[in-house]
């Protein structure tokens, strides 16, 4: 009896010596997967290279920042200044070159797309936006420099072809009804920035910051952080009153500040034309900056809320609640819509008030 439970015992202790092999051999199986699994993520976190390239394009100066996949900035450098060959006013090569020459002209599908949006746009914001008011933009001399006050009967005739409902575009074939020229200053930026997200988003970068002259993506992340976004002080323009944090977001913003002359009666003229009156925005306005997903409605939007006004860009934004803005005004009022309150801040030294906008 003894000896049978002797090797009973002697059993179940190498039973047990094989389990706990066993139960060791997944332990460290286990613990082996772990490490390697903490490597990988420790890989996968590691701070991503930064590649940089600054150029001309679109009348104004660029600086792209990608974190991570190096041939992603030529891409966008390549694209960008592809779209500018396509959709410039003065560039005699141009679609819309030949579009404002003949009337009428066969384009890129870009420049079509371009086009149709723009047109959505005018209609959203009741003209506000319009890109046939670019005539009247030329007849003030923000387009060659050759700055004058047109008589009231030149602009009155001008006016008669501002109207971009009056675009005819089907598919690539578009048609100026109403004869008269357009322009896309106030959306060919924001157009290529939603371009160059696009890119973006097909490669191996985490983050980029795209600053395409005024209208800023913040793609992503700086490596786990957020960006943090510069508002230009109307007063002096290499100055910031403010600033936003924020992660995967276009920044927008139209300036009175930016392109102005000073006429022989003394007063000061803006390049933001009003489409309905064909002179210069003068509305208490300095800035609008408009926050939001698309760089094509950014960039368009700032453009229109100047137009329209505090008190009805309130309104617009109360409408089509799909962006926020900051919006200054000449006695130092910065006006805030709620949701992006918490994000933005007035820089030291300025005195700003800030106003909620509900």
């Amino acid at each position: 009896m003894e000896k049978k439970l002797i090797k009973r015992k002697k059993g179940a202790l190498f039973a047990r010596l094989e389990f706990l092999g066993e139960f060791m051999k997944r332990k460290l199986l286990s613990l082996t997967l772990a490490i390697l699994m903490t490597f990988l993520i420790a890989a996968c976190d590691k701070p991503q290279e930064k590649h940089s390239e600054s150029f001309e394009a679109m009348d104004t100066y660029m600086q792209l920042t990608v974190y991570g996949d190096k041939a992603a900035v030529q891409k966008i450098r390549d694209r960008v200044c592809e779209l500018d060959k396509l959709l410039s006013s003065t560039d005699p090569d141009s679609d819309i070159y030949a579009l404002n020459k003949n009337g009428s002209a066969t384009v890129d599908e870009s420049t079509a797309e371009a086009l149709i949006k723009s047109v959505q746009l005018s209609r959203s914001t009741g003209g506000a936006l319009d890109i046939t008011v670019y005539p009247i933009v030329e007849e003030w001399g923000f387009i060659n420099k050759d700055y004058k006050i047109p008589d009231s009967a030149a602009l009155s005739k001008l006016l008669e072809t501002v109207d971009s409902s009056a675009i005819g575009i089907k598919n690539t074939s578009v048609v100026l009804n109403k004869g008269g020229k357009v322009g896309l200053g106030a959306v060919a930026k924001g157009f290529a920035a939603d371009e160059a997200i696009d890119i973006l988003e097909d490669s191996d970068s985490k983050g980029a910051i795209l600053n395409l002259g005024g209208t800023v993506v913040a793609y992503g992340s700086k490596n786990g952080d957020s960006w943090k976004i510069g508002i230009a002080d109307p007063e002096n323009s290499a100055d910031y009153m403010g600033y936003f944090t924020c992660k995967d977001k276009v920044i927008a913003t139209s300036g009175s500040y930016e392109r102005y002359f000073k006429g022989e009666d003394g007063k000061t003229y803006s390049h933001i034309i009003d489409p309905k009156t064909g002179r210069p925005v003068d509305n208490g306005i300095r800035s609008v900056t408009i926050i939001c997903d698309s760089g094509f409605r950014a960039d368009g939007l700032s453009t229109a809320l100047f137009v329209m006004g505090r008190e009805k860009a309130e309104e617009y934004h109360r409408l089509h609640n799909n962006f926020d803005y900051v919006i200054l005004t000449d006695d130092n009022k910065a006006y805030v819509t709620k949701g992006s309150e918490k994000s933005f801040s007035v820089a030291k030294g300025h005195d700003y008030a800030v106003k909620v906008v509900e």
